[in-house]
């Protein structure tokens, strides 16, 4: 059985350590605890593991977080993954800074990449971590904060808690949504 996880960022240097790239850096560190590459692929860079028998797809789109559908939507087409196999690991202003929460389905919550996955896929019923990064900005200053390098403090948790999400990505491939969301929501 093969699973599409999409971890949601923006390509370039400048968006390396970003809060908006959270997808990136939890995939980065699943690749690497699943002894994993990644490689340059169309619309993405990809590399595929394995996980208790079950096949993971990491990509991470290089087409920028506005156009992450257009990725999403050729590597479920190309390996012929299922609406239900796919898992999309995306920040979340909503959510104070470090809470994970896994959902089954839902809207975009204003986040440009979800919307634009909805829109290629004509469906929002996918799953997706949501990984808190808090909302400490004034008004008008949304694109400066989900834009900007982590605090010192943030940066000291930060690998904590991306361990915690590689291992919800890990039981949501092995278990499903339904025990994975009952184990790791409310931690």
């Amino acid at each position: 059985m093969k699973f599409l996880i999409a971890g949601l960022g923006n390509i370039g240097d400048e968006y390396l350590n970003t809060r908006h790239n959270i997808g990136f850096l939890v995939l980065d560190e699943l690749a690497k605890q699943l002894d994993a590459k990644f490689s340059s692929g169309r619309f993405a860079s990809m590399a595929e593991a394995k996980h208790k028998g079950k096949t993971l797809l990491l990509i991470k789109p290089t087409t920028y977080m506005n156009l992450s559908g257009k990725a999403v939507n050729y590597w479920m087409q190309e390996e012929k993954i299922s609406l239900l196999n796919l898992l999309v690991v995306t920040d979340d202003l909503a959510l104070p800074f470090g809470t994970i929460r896994l959902r089954a389905k839902g809207n975009d919550g204003g986040h440009n990449g979800l919307k634009n996955i909805a829109e290629v896929l004509n469906s929002n019923q996918y799953a997706r971590a949501r990984f808190g990064i808090g909302n400490d900005f004034l008004k008008g200053k949304q694109v400066d904060y989900v834009l900007s390098d982590w605090t010192d403090e943030e940066t000291r948790i930060l690998p904590e808690r991306i361990n915690q999400t590689c291992e919800l990505i890990k039981s949501f491939a092995a278990i499903g949504i339904n025990f994975t969301m009952s184990n790791f929501n409310n931690k």
